[in-house]
């Protein structure tokens, strides 16, 4: 069974826009290369991987959730640019004509409805890639889910399974929400506990099995990790929480096809002409 590909919207739009000269523009002179990125990658992904639906996902950008959880969480990040916006404004229409579910959620975060979406193919028999820049869904690693992990500079996704996650961090993809509680997470806003990094976070975690553990065992450790943890039980749960994916019910999607003609004419309309020539191709 060919694979569901199920892509982070946000984190794959913020990237191709950052990666990509405003100067790409369509007939009316405004930006389209965040559209165009975001284009280029997943057909990258669609090309080598085959999949039998694509899957684009977006939701908020702080969930109430999380944020309820703790203040700080995404506290520091700038607004949506404006050129950025106005694409953002053109997903279902743009992404929507190449034949790609989009899934959208008012209360969920994107990497909840991906780790939805994995779950379910999983059950049904099937298998998931996750197109992210977000390591957060390192936590979705198994042997029916394969991350497909977007790096700046390189041209095609590092593909990560379990041994992948262990290899990187030193725990398995199971434990990965109790590495961030520890190690923190600065793009999230997440400070974790106090001079723990990412060598101790994981030791901890090999010899306690989890944060709880951890925690539980924190009179044991040397000073410096016993004053970073005691005192702040709560917080570093809270930590764990607002990394580990709530999981929503969602319907497995058909399969789809990418239809290469209507999203040909979709890139053409918009000054996309030689990613128009490849769809066309593709179609």
């Amino acid at each position: 069974m060919p694979p569901l590909l199920v892509v982070d919207g946000p984190s794959l739009l913020y990237r191709a826009f950052f990666a990509l000269p405003d100067s790409i523009t369509d007939d009316d002179g405004k930006p389209v290369n965040a559209l165009l990125g975001m284009a280029n990658l997943l057909l990258y992904s669609i090309e080598e991987k085959q999949p039998r639906a694509t899957v684009l996902c977006f939701g908020a950008e702080a969930a109430h959730y999380r944020t309820d959880a703790y203040a700080g969480y995404h506290a520091e990040r700038p607004p949506v640019p404006d050129d950025l916006a106005h694409q953002w404004a053109q997903v279902d229409d743009f992404f929507g004509a190449f034949g790609f579910h989009i899934a959208t959620s008012e209360d969920l975060e994107a990497d909840d409805l991906l780790g939805s979406y994995a779950t379910v193919e999983a059950k049904a028999g099937g298998h998931a890639l996750l197109l992210t820049g977000d390591r957060d869904m390192y936590q979705c690693a198994s042997d029916d889910v394969t991350v497909l992990y977007v790096r700046t500079g390189k041209q095609g996704p590092d593909e990560v399974g379990p041994a992948e996650v262990l290899d990187r961090y030193g725990v398995p993809p199971a434990a990965v929400p109790d590495f961030i509680a520890l190690r923190g997470d600065p793009s999230d806003g997440l400070p974790g506990a106090k001079g723990i990094g990412e060598k101790t976070a994981a030791d901890l975690l090999r010899r306690h099995g989890s944060l709880d553990g951890v925690l539980d065992a924190a009179i044991r450790e040397k000073p410096g990790v016993r004053k970073a943890l005691f005192g702040n039980e709560d917080l570093l749960r809270a930590f764990r929480d607002i990394a580990t994916l709530r999981h929503v019910e969602v319907k497995r999607p058909a399969d789809a096809p990418l239809d290469g003609e209507r999203a040909a004419a979709a890139a053409r309309a918009r000054g996309m002409n030689r990613l128009a020539e490849r769809l066309a191709k593709l179609g």
